[in-house]
């Protein structure tokens, strides 16, 4: 690969390339928008780098020597390189990649990107749902969702989504001949939906002062499928509150139990302290947005 300081200056190879489309220094400057001096001058510029003659000087114009003319064809073409790359880097989509949790992908994000197209029509967003630890450098990640506390390293932006305000929720038709709230000898008589939070002993002992014996249960290792299990009529799961809320409103989810727990681990909203893409900052501002939206009409 050539060196930089060995490849003629730009705006003699410019220059050249106008005059040899034209063979006439005044139609190259109309073309440049600059004076028919300075193409004459940056030509032989180029020339004078180069150690050889590109034109032949005739008073009513130009004709290449032989060398120009093959030198012409090849800038030619690097031009037009130049040009087809630069309009497909214009015409690409703006990309952002987010990585989240495969429940809050599921049961958060993914109902409301129809939202973010409408709201950004122009972004192409990337979408990666992993429990992993992401690396933002080698994973080429914009942005991260993840359940976490502080504090963070100095080299984040940590922007608070939601707090864990963990709920129980079932199926309407699981409870639809018990009598609601259920207190802690229903409890002991449903399945229970554990996931890898376990919060069950924790939710007992605020929702009920007590420990609760229950015989049955299932066990999954996502939240998103103890909450699928929860919609199938399945048993009772726990879920944090904003998880669950459309439905709820819905009527597709209700609570057995009017009782929050606060499970520690709040949901963060991560991205490199400077972010590099514009993209992924609109796509960071709409996310707090919303979050913000949702988090007041809870209130």
């Amino acid at each position: 690969m050539p060196d930089d300081a060995t490849l003629p200056p730009l705006n003699g190879l410019r220059a050249f390339s106008a005059a040899g489309r034209h063979l006439n220094f005044r139609a190259a400057a109309d073309d440049l928008g600059v004076t028919q001096g300075a193409v004459a001058q940056q030509v032989r510029g180029l020339e004078d780098h180069l150690g050889l003659r590109l034109f032949l000087r005739h008073p009513r114009g130009l004709s290449f020597t032989e060398e120009g003319r093959t030198y012409h064809a090849a800038v030619s073409r690097a031009f037009a390189q130049l040009a087809e790359a630069t309009d497909a880097l214009r015409r690409a989509p703006a990309r952002a990649t987010i990585s989240v949790t495969p429940t809050f992908a599921s049961k958060w994000l993914i109902p409301r990107l129809a939202d973010l197209t409408r709201a950004h029509p122009g972004i192409d967003l990337r979408l990666t749902a992993t429990e992993r630890v992401a690396s933002f450098h080698s994973d080429g990640i914009d942005l991260a969702v993840r359940q976490a506390r502080p504090p963070f390293g100095a080299s984040l932006r940590a922007d608070l989504l939601f707090t864990q305000d963990v709920i129980a929720v079932c199926s309407p038709a699981l409870v639809a001949n018990q009598d609601l709230p259920l207190d802690a000898l229903a409890f002991s008589r449903m399945t229970l939906l554990h996931d890898t939070h376990d919060l069950w002993p924790k939710f007992f002992q605020s929702a009920f002062g007590q420990s609760v014996d229950a015989p049955r249960s299932l066990r999954f290792n996502q939240t998103t499928l103890s909450l699928d299990a929860a919609l199938a009529g399945q048993g009772i799961a726990l879920a944090s509150r904003f998880l669950v809320a459309r439905d709820l409103a819905e009527g597709h989810l209700v609570q057995p139990v009017r009782c929050s727990l606060e499970g520690g681990l709040d949901f963060y909203l991560l991205a490199p302290r400077h972010i590099g893409s514009g993209a992924a900052a609109q796509v960071r501002d709409w996310l707090l947005g919303l979050a913000r939206d949702e988090a007041g009409k809870a209130g």
